[in-house]
């Protein structure tokens, strides 16, 4: 395999610039400056609504809904995007020097998007469409992030499952492609795998004065009833999650190969939903040690000085009782072991689940408020708090609070 990502703040610096910019940012009129001019000059302005809204079902888009919406008289247009996991066996730099080349059996997983470049088209600014027309010829786009990782740009050749081959026509900023580490049409997708469809970008009518909140009550009627616990839409707008993609709220993939460092893997015989990682970036990334009140824990070494802290916190306010069990953190496999999902961020090691009894995924969460702020202070995700919860489960989302 090629080289390793190490673990390291100074990695990502130049990618999470990006997570601060989000697709669509509305322009705004600022206040003019005092002088001679009278008041009445001054024109009154008010926000303009947003452009473009995200908008997502856990566990993917039910068939026809993204039709139903389509139909809404007060949506100008929408596009689909599809996502999946593709396993990248070789890539080459445009100059032909070989990059990646995991060894047999093991590949590397790619987060790929599948968009239709002629409504996707509408969702990027003018100056960064033309790249489409390479898109629906066949060739992809790299995210910032990705080609970061890659150390790859245009003119690059990755090679997928199956054999297939895809040039690398350009470079997008993370916030215009969803963080996706390659952004394909989709035709290629379904080429390659790639048939989920995950999200939807969503434009109103001009005339139409839409929220987050507004717009949610619109598409919740269009669900299908049965979809039980996964039957809720998620609408987001500009500036409330820095990329528009599905399961907005954790780090994507392509941001924990930077910070953590990229695997290769492979199905485990006999369980397609979990995953073997290659042995080379155990024995680089995993440490397993003794942590207060969890005991022997196997996690990224990049997490475990923030997970002992957290253990510790609890430990100086008598509040160790709160850990009633631990129940694993480097367990490689696709999320809810389903081989059609995204990958875990067990698989990097940097999630655990604690107090399994009480707490199981898609029931109503039952940990104690002063366990979960101890972890999210320590820079830890709560998975109680998801669309679907995860009650059990805790993820690195970013470094601990500064305790001053």
């Amino acid at each position: 395999m090629r080289r390793g990502v190490s673990f390291g703040t100074g990695a990502i610096v130049g990618v999470l610039v990006g997570a601060i910019v989000t697709l669509g940012i509305q322009a705004r009129t600022l206040p003019a400056s005092p002088g001679t001019r009278p008041r009445a000059l001054v024109p009154i302005t008010r926000p303009s609504s947003p452009e473009t809204f995200l908008a997502w079902v856990p566990r993917g888009l039910p068939d026809g809904f993204a039709e139903r919406i389509r139909r809404l008289p007060t949506i100008e247009r929408i596009t689909v995007v599809a996502e999946d996991n593709v396993w990248l066996s070789r890539s080459w730099t445009a100059g032909g020097e070989l990059v990646d080349h995991p060894r047999w059996p093991f590949r590397i997983p790619l987060d790929v998007a599948a968009v239709h470049p002629a409504s996707f088209a509408a969702f990027l600014p003018p100056a960064d469409r033309t790249a489409l027309g390479a898109v629906d010829n066949g060739e992809g786009i790299l995210g910032s992030a990705s080609a970061s990782v890659r150390g790859l740009g245009p003119g690059a050749i990755l090679e997928l499952g199956g054999g297939a081959r895809i040039r690398v026509a350009a470079v997008l900023p993370d916030e215009l492609v969803g963080a996706a580490e390659l952004l394909v049409s989709a035709e290629t997708g379904r080429r390659i795998g790639v048939v989920h469809d995950r999200y939807l970008l969503v434009q109103p009518r001009q005339d139409t004065a839409m929220t987050s909140a507004s717009l949610r009550r619109l598409l919740q009627p269009l669900l299908p009833r049965d979809l039980g616990v996964f039957g809720r839409v998620q609408v987001r707008a500009p500036g409330e999650t820095p990329y528009f993609r599905a399961g907005d709220a954790v780090l994507p993939p392509v941001l924990l190969k930077a910070l953590f460092g990229e695997f290769a893997a492979r199905h485990m015989k006999g369980q397609p939903g979990s995953l073997e990682v290659d042995e080379e970036w155990r024995d680089t990334h995993l440490l397993t040690t003794r942590i207060p009140f969890l005991g022997q824990v196997t996690c990224h070494r990049g997490i475990v000085p923030q997970l002992r802290g957290a253990m510790n916190e609890l430990r100086d306010a008598v509040l160790g009782h709160l850990i009633e069990s631990f129940n694993g953190c480097f367990v490689p496999r696709f999320i809810s072991r389903d081989p059609t999902a995204l990958l875990s961020h067990h698989s990097w090691g940097v999630a655990f689940d604690v107090n399994l009894v009480g707490n199981y995924y898609g029931l109503p969460p039952d940990q104690d408020p002063r366990l979960v702020r101890t972890l999210e202070r320590w820079g830890f995700l709560w998975g109680g708090d998801f669309v679907v919860p995860d009650g059990n489960h805790f993820e690195y989302h970013r470094s601990p609070a500064s305790s001053g």
